[in-house]
Parts: C-alpha cells; structure tokens; sequence
C-alpha cells in the first residue's frame, strides 16, 4: 500500500462514524431517495481524496478532515446523489425545489427567453444523463460533491451551457464576447447515444456485411415489441424535433394521446392532478424507452441469432450508427 493509500485508508477510518451520522440524518429526512450507506460513504470518500490532496502540506489530520465534513451540504448531496440514479422521489423534490430557480438564472444570464428554454432544457438533459459508460448512465449530477450549495453548484452548470449554446449559434466568436455575454467554459451534452469506443471507429466490411442482417432484424424486433406511448415519445423527440418543456406541456393537454397512460402511472399525478409535468419526467420516461429496447435488441441477438457476447457488441455499435439517425425513428409507427 502507498503511503498515499495508507493516509486516505487512516483518515477515512477516522471519520467513518461521522460519516454514518450524515447517512442516518439524511435517510431520515429522505428515505424514499434510494440512496444506500455505501452510495454515500463513496461519494464522500472521493471528496475527502480531493480535500487532502489539495490541502497545504498534502498531510491533514483527522480532524481537519472531521471539519471539512461538517461544511459539507449533505442535504443537497443526498438529493443530487438520488437523482443520480434516477431516482423517482428525488426528482420530484428537485424539480419543486429548484426548478423555479434554474429558470430565473438561465433568464437572467441568457441573451432571450429562447435561449433561457433552451438551455434549461439542455441542463436538464444533462444532469439526468443519457451517455453511457461501461454499462452505467452517467449523470452530471455525479460531479457534484457537496463542496458548496447545489444551487451555487447549478448556476454554474447553466453557466456553462450558456458558453455551449452561445458557441454553436455562432460560427466565429471572440473569447472577450464569450466571456462578455456569458461567462467562460465549456459543457457538452450527448442525448441518446451509447459510449461503445468512439462513433468513428468502424468494424470491418466482412463484420458489417455477417451482423448487418441480424442487427437489423433485432433492431426491428426491439422496436416493434414497444408499446404506441412509447413509440409516439420517441416520435415526438427524434421525428418532430420537440424539446422536452414541449412535450412535457403536450402531456398536460387533456386531448393528448399520452396524459392518460401518464395519470396512470403517475401517483403524484393522480393525488395532484393539477401539477405541473417537468423536463425530468420525459428524460425518464425516454430513459425507460431505451433500456427497453436495449434489453430486446440484447436478449433477441442472444437467444434468436445465436450469437456471442462480442458478436452482439459489433451489433450494438452497427445499431448506434442507425439510432443516431432521424431518419431511423420516422419508420416508427404507433398504430
């Protein structure tokens, strides 16, 4: 063990009750999180690693950590930790706490209303999360550790997504205007795309020409066992191009064809059935959609084409190139 190893080992074990205080405060305040010890105890020992290897002297004693601890916002980590893992309740509690304050600083920095929208919209992608890494969704909410509130932590994310939409609504743009309108930095958001070695790696003409087939068939199969609400949201955000706020206020129309499969499955929906649908909701709904079609594409290759765990990740990146299409979700039928 290094002695860097051994130092975070000594100050963790220093701390560790301290650390099952913040849990058991935390899960008593918000027990439907679903968030475990362990989900905690990790996150704070990341944060602890970061704390020590930037304080001066790189050797802090336990109870300078002990201290560091208790500035932790621990109420704002539960609740970004739980909408980390998609939690239900947690994104509940995030949108009627936040929500209201995420569009008054997205208008307070934006140039326009429309580039407010869009960039609520866009935060929100984000920190549901749609990219995936080694099988896990990866959440910005991730990156938040507590050092500072979350809404500190919030204006500087849509901060960021200001420079984003800024940048690509301009060909050519100074640094002086960039940080002049909206600051300085950088954040990017992939929306329904999974991380399987880079888009621009190509398998080889045989391999295309032996999977095509077979990925095309489970592809098929994959979106055809969905169920018409899902394939209308699907239709709705690849097809019409709508942002999630628009299909979120589509829903609350009492003639929409998707408001009562969503009274039906929301409970909040159905004690307070005046409340208001949040870009949250979609994500997740959409989240749904493709673990579904994953897991059919998957089990459809396996049991169906015969084919071995690596055949099936060729597919999977043949398939990638298809869902990164418009064009692939207009075949989309909901009839």
């Amino acid at each position: 063990m290094t002695p860097e190893s051994t130092l975070h080992s000594d100050l963790f074990r220093e701390c560790e009750s301290q650390i099952d205080e913040i849990f058991a405060r935390c899960n008593e305040s918000a027990p439907n999180f679903g968030i475990t010890h362990e989900c905690l105890r990790s996150s704070l020992h990341r944060t602890i690693r970061k704390f020590a290897a930037r304080h001066p002297g790189g050797k802090p004693s336990a109870g300078d950590v002990k201290e560091f601890l208790a500035q932790i916002h621990t109420e704002d980590l539960f609740l970004a930790l739980g909408c980390a893992g998609g939690n239900e309740r947690a994104w509940w509690e995030f949108d009627q706490q936040h929500r209201n304050y995420l569009e008054r600083v997205a208008r307070h920095l934006a140039r326009t209303d429309v580039d407010a929208e869009e960039v609520v919209d866009t935060v929100y992608v984000e920190l549901y999360g749609t990219r995936v890494v080694d099988g896990e969704r990866v959440s910005k909410f991730a990156t938040y550790s507590g050092r500072g509130s979350l809404r500190g932590w919030l204006r500087t994310v849509i901060w960021h997504s200001l420079v984003d939409l800024h940048r690509a609504s301009h060909a050519e743009v100074s640094l002086d205007e960039m940080t002049e309108n909206v600051g300085e930095g950088h954040a990017h958001s992939n929306f329904a795309e999974t991380d399987l070695g880079g888009e621009d790696q190509m398998v080889d003409h045989i391999s295309r020409k032996r999977y095509r087939k077979a990925t095309v068939s489970s592809i098929e199969k994959a979106f055809g066992s969905l169920e018409s609400h899902e394939k209308l949201l699907l239709l709705y955000y690849h097809v019409e191009d709508l942002k999630l706020r628009e299909i979120a206020r589509l829903v609350e129309n009492p003639s929409s064809p998707l408001r009562n499969w969503f009274q039906r499955k929301s409970a909040t929906r159905d004690k307070n059935p005046g409340s208001r649908i949040h870009e949250s909701t979609i994500m997740r709904w959409l989240e749904k959609c493709y673990s579904k079609i994953l897991q059919i594409f998957r089990d459809e290759l396996s049991s169906t084409h015969s084919l071995t765990k690596d055949e099936v990740d060729i597919c999977l990146e043949l398939a990638t190139q298809d869902l990164a299409s418009t064009s692939f979700y207009r075949n989309l039928s909901t009839t």
